[in-house]
């Protein structure tokens, strides 16, 4: 069954509750289509009354931070061995070099990782758990979760139910488009991320090879002397 056929036949409330705990869950670090239910409702709400496009809005934007915080909590709490657990149970969201990418993020941007990431499939499940590992000053981590997730989460909906209302007659008939457009630019997303973590991670591996190899040279001029 189509998503947001799926959706007419719950209540309004539940559409509220289901936007909100899928974005929360993603946010705090698990894998879901929290894009894609974000999306689908609020394309349904351009054409069903009964769904409140302001409140759908507000639930998507405190799923989002919300979720972010706890991951925030969960990192800062469980470090770098969270990440190793996350790593098992979902190697392609959590592999290292992925790891490596957004730590380098983090590095270079600081908060702004965080608010830039709400809009990067990947990095969206990322920023919560690893703004916590890193240990980044929980003022600075809030403002940019709440910045972000807002203007993510708010401005997705308003613009897709714009969209909606301006061309109902057009997405009653091909509403699908929206879904595929989100998932694509997803998609896209997700392989650019993936390749800048495979050159990352080999970076990476280079610089391990080379310090190695810098140390071997070290101790045996050492022991030479």
């Amino acid at each position: 069954m189509h998503v947001q056929e799926w959706l007419e036949t719950i209540p309004a409330v539940a559409v509220y509750a289901l936007v909100g705990v899928v974005i929360g869950v993603e946010s705090l670090g698990i894998p879901l289509p929290g894009e894609i239910v974000l999306v689908s409702s609020a394309l349904l709400a351009s054409q069903h009354g009964d769904i409140n496009p302001y409140v759908l809005g507000a639930c998507a934007s405190v799923g989002a931070i919300v979720g972010d915080s706890i991951g925030y909590a969960i990192g800062r709490k469980g470090g770098r061995p969270l990440l190793t657990k996350l790593g098992k149970k979902f190697p392609k969201h959590f592999s290292e070099a992925n790891i490596g990418l957004a730590e380098r993020s983090f590095e270079k941007w600081g908060m702004w990782a965080v608010f830039f990431g709400r809009f990067v499939a990947l990095l969206r499940i990322f920023a919560g758990p690893l703004a916590g590992v890193l240990r980044m000053p929980y003022w600075k981590f809030l403002i940019a979760n709440v910045l972000g997730g807002i203007l993510w989460a708010g401005g997705t909906t308003a613009v897709i139910y714009s969209v909606g209302i301006v061309a109902e007659a057009w997405l009653k008939r091909f509403s699908w488009l929206g879904l595929v457009l989100a998932v694509l630019i997803g998609l896209a997303s997700m392989l650019i991320i993936k390749n800048r973590a495979k050159k990352a991670a080999a970076a990476a591996e280079a610089r391990s090879a080379a310090e190695a190899e810098a140390e071997a040279a070290a101790t045996a001029t050492a022991a030479a002397e």
